[in-house]
């Protein structure tokens, strides 16, 4: 006889935060989630990293942890970026549920439990997915355009939308753990080792203090390493485009020997020769360089270094 086994309940949760320059927030996005961990009856941790804020974040979450052992607190020795300090709390995170969120109380806490309900339900990752966004055209369209490069290199078949409100199992985390990243993607990982993936509605409010840190140059940075770090479309691209410009100088020496044999008359041709010297020799820079950056990331792959630097703890 067969039989059948409920998947147990968890309700013991890790809430990663990475902090960079929120002062004015962080205060609140903690004691927010402190009540709605009281109000669930959650086992909970809250790991805040300090991504070496230039205001007094550190001294709000040093006060913070004073008064909650719950609260750890890891200050960043350099400031290592969202990904890179995500990372360092998964590392030090226990609990069976893993919650990542924004500091800038966009995401609200009180949506973490329809997060929770679907892990205990059998999903690996679930997405907080928002209704309507609250953010400024420049950082709505970049998102469009990061979605759009995950789902193609990462070949997400499904509908959900990708965000930094999200719950993972712990078995997801180990695996992102044990990962060697010089310059971590925490959305990619989570995708490549994970199954059975979800997306669940939920509020997403207006910045009340402060503004983005998303800018034109973190946005190409990041489409570099998606680039770069998780597919080889600039490689195929590269060979594409080098094949292509083979085939035209093929067939323009063609072109060029044939008059010359049926006119019998030299055809004077420096300016073409400049042309297609210039031409080709561009086309083998941009080629190395494609290479060069991943030669780049493989040697910073390899030299085993972490990607942030923990300064101070407190709590742990």
């Amino acid at each position: 006889m067969q039989q059948m086994y409920e998947k147990i309940s968890v309700s013991n949760l890790s809430i990663i935060i990475p902090v960079f320059n929120s002062e004015g927030s962080i205060k609140e996005v903690v004691e927010r989630i402190v009540d709605v961990m009281e109000s669930e009856q959650f086992s909970y941790e809250i790991i805040l990293i300090d991504d070496a804020s230039e205001d007094t974040s550190w001294e709000k979450i040093l006060e913070l942890g004073k008064d909650n052992k719950n609260i750890i607190g890891l200050q960043l020795l350099k400031n290592s970026g969202q990904h890179s300090a995500n990372l360092c709390g998964f590392r030090h995170s226990k609990n069976e549920i893993i919650i990542t969120m924004d500091d800038d109380l966009q995401n609200p806490p009180e949506e973490i439990p329809k997060l929770v309900k679907l892990i205990n339900e059998g999903k690996d990752l679930v997405f907080g997915e928002f209704a309507s966004k609250k953010h400024n055209l420049f950082r709505s369209i970049g998102s469009k355009v990061i979605n759009k490069f995950n789902k193609r290199i990462f070949n997400i078949q499904s509908e959900v939308k990708l965000s930094n409100f999200r719950a993972v199992d712990r078995a997801v985390i180990n695996l992102v753990s044990s990962e060697n990243h010089f310059k971590p993607y925490i959305p990619g990982l989570l995708l490549k080792y994970s199954q059975n993936i979800a997306g669940v509605s939920v509020h997403h409010e207006k910045r009340k203090l402060g503004k983005s840190n998303y800018t034109f140059r973190k946005l190409i940075s990041l489409v570099f390493d998606l680039l770069f770090q998780h597919s080889t479309i600039p490689l195929r691209l590269a060979s594409i485009i080098g094949l292509l410009s083979s085939l035209f100088v093929l067939i323009f020496g063609v072109y060029t020997l044939f008059r010359s044999l049926i006119s019998g008359i030299a055809i004077p041709g420096w300016a073409s020769i400049a042309i297609l010297l210039s031409l080709s020799s561009g086309l083998i820079i941009m080629i190395m360089s494609v290479i060069g950056e991943y030669l780049i990331r493989i040697l910073n792959q390899v030299s085993h270094q972490d990607p942030y630097i923990i300064n101070k703890k407190i709590n742990k």
